[in-house]
């Protein structure tokens, strides 16, 4: 189909990240991992995932050369997306590693999740929206994401939240800042609900 989105998955060497790509395909985009500049230049929309440690993620993408290409993305106006980690590299830095830097492209910190839950919260959980936005379109109330991580996001601007989930305490789990959206939960691990959240970030894709 000629009206397929292009989506750069970045890849920026770790982790599995063909997940994400081969979700993104299943609701209809041409999605495809990269490390090429170019590539994530040219794409309609960029994706940001990343499993593991924070740090050893921001690390990564130095390495590879991309931070740059992200900073460039997520400026460019174009429908972006951070997933898990890479919802996380998006803030100022992590709690988890004081010596690793972030994209600042939400200003904020990620911040350990309370004591007295076990961590990692690694689980299905239910996602409280609390602004209205159109990754959310068509959500049951209080639909149930999968989540598998041990910090959480706390920006600055709190109107930044659009969703949350209660673990311990009301955690935000889901950031808007303008055409950069970032989520916590793992949308491509998420059965009907993820894809469906992701049907609606490619379905906001200009053509």
């Amino acid at each position: 189909m000629t009206d397929q989105p292009r989506v750069a998955v970045i890849d920026y060497g770790i982790g599995n990240l063909r997940s994400a790509q081969k979700a993104l395909e299943h609701v209809g985009a041409r999605a495809h991992l990269t490390n090429n500049v170019t590539d994530i230049d040219a794409a309609d929309a960029v994706v940001l995932p990343g499993v593991g440690a924070f740090g050893a993620c921001m690390r990564a993408l130095r390495s590879a050369g991309l931070e740059d290409a992200v900073h460039q993305a997520a400026a460019s106006g174009r429908p972006f997306l951070g997933i898990c980690v890479g919802m996380q590299m998006l803030f100022d830095g992590s709690d988890e590693d004081d010596t690793a830097k972030g994209l600042s492209v939400i200003p904020g910190r990620v911040e350990w999740i309370p004591t007295g839950v076990p961590r990692p919260h690694m689980q299905w959980n239910q996602l409280h929206v609390k602004t209205s936005d159109p990754m959310f379109d068509g959500l049951d109330d209080d639909a149930w994401v999968y989540f598998v991580h041990s910090l959480a996001g706390h920006p600055s601007d709190s109107q930044s939240v659009i969703a949350t989930t209660n673990y311990g305490a009301e955690l935000p789990v889901a950031f808007r800042s303008g055409n950069v959206a970032a989520l916590q939960f793992h949308p491509e691990k998420s059965a009907a609900t993820g894809l469906r959240i992701l049907s609606n970030f490619v379905e906001g894709v200009p053509r």
